[in-house]
């Protein structure tokens, strides 16, 4: 590996989430972040290409990128035939570090309790940390959906986030922990129609990832909403077919 391709890939991680060089070697460059618990091991190959090995104790991160990137997807790691293709494998894994379990747990928790030690001694107790807290979590949730899912709709896959939403397949106040609150599988990010309906239990997802529909919404309606049958999830993992299962039987008291 020559100097220019150690700079091409450093930069490649400081611009695309990996900003720490941990180590600069003739086999490859480390690169860490500050931001997340995973690592990444780019080495440079022949012909200007390049294998991104990732380092994580988050069970979904490589199953995730394998996904992402089936056809880059390698026994030993991901390759990449430019640097531009390197920064798309370094953006995405960052993205999923940033998103997955537990990391957004970890950041929410550290976040609560700064805020926590910062309020004056007469504004304590448990309301105003209930609040706190719901505030706290809930821009974690939507800055971990956002990652996940790379800025577009789930459905749609449209990439605007003023029309984005963060929507709980299972509702924020019953959850039994703040890991099933703050879990990017337990719902999907949604433009505003879909996440006003699927939030009221008006539509929902079967197993497949197809629309469901409640028949409380006529013919019209669907029209009018731009919803049809055939509409579906970009993707869909079994950690988010838990959710959807509790979701359905929602959907299912609306029909009954």
């Amino acid at each position: 590996m020559n100097l220019l391709q150690r700079s091409l890939i450093e930069k490649a991680g400081h611009d695309h989430g990996f900003e720490h060089v941990v180590a600069s070697e003739p086999g490859g460059v480390l690169l860490a972040s500050a931001k997340h618990t995973a690592s990444a091991q780019v080495v440079a190959q022949p012909a200007g290409a390049y294998l991104l090995r990732l380092q994580t104790e988050m069970p979904a991160l490589l199953p995730e990128m394998s996904r992402s990137f089936p056809q880059q997807s390698q026994i030993n790691g991901f390759s990449a035939n430019t640097v531009a293709g390197l920064a798309t494998l370094l953006r995405r894994a960052a993205g999923l570090a940033r998103a997955l379990p537990s990391q957004v747990v970890n950041d929410y928790e550290a976040t609560v309790a700064n805020q926590l030690a910062q309020l004056p001694a007469d504004l304590g107790g448990t309301e105003v940390e209930r609040l706190v807290r719901q505030r706290i979590g809930q821009q974690k949730f939507r800055d971990a959906m956002l990652d996940y899912w790379g800025g577009a709709c789930a459905v749609t896959a449209v990439a605007f986030p003023e029309v984005l939403r963060a929507s709980h397949a299972k509702p924020w106040a019953e959850c039994a922990s703040d890991a099933e609150r703050l879990d990017v599988f337990n719902g999907f990010l949604l433009v505003a129609n879909l996440d006003a309906l699927f939030d009221r239990f008006l539509i929902s997802f079967d197993d497949d990832g197809r629309l469901l529909i409640s028949p409380i919404l006529t013919a019209e309606i669907r029209i009018r909403l731009g919803l049809h049958p055939g509409m579906a999830l970009r993707w869909l993992t079994d950690a988010h077919r838990v959710y959807l299962a509790w979701h359905r039987l929602r959907l299912s008291t609306r029909l009954a």
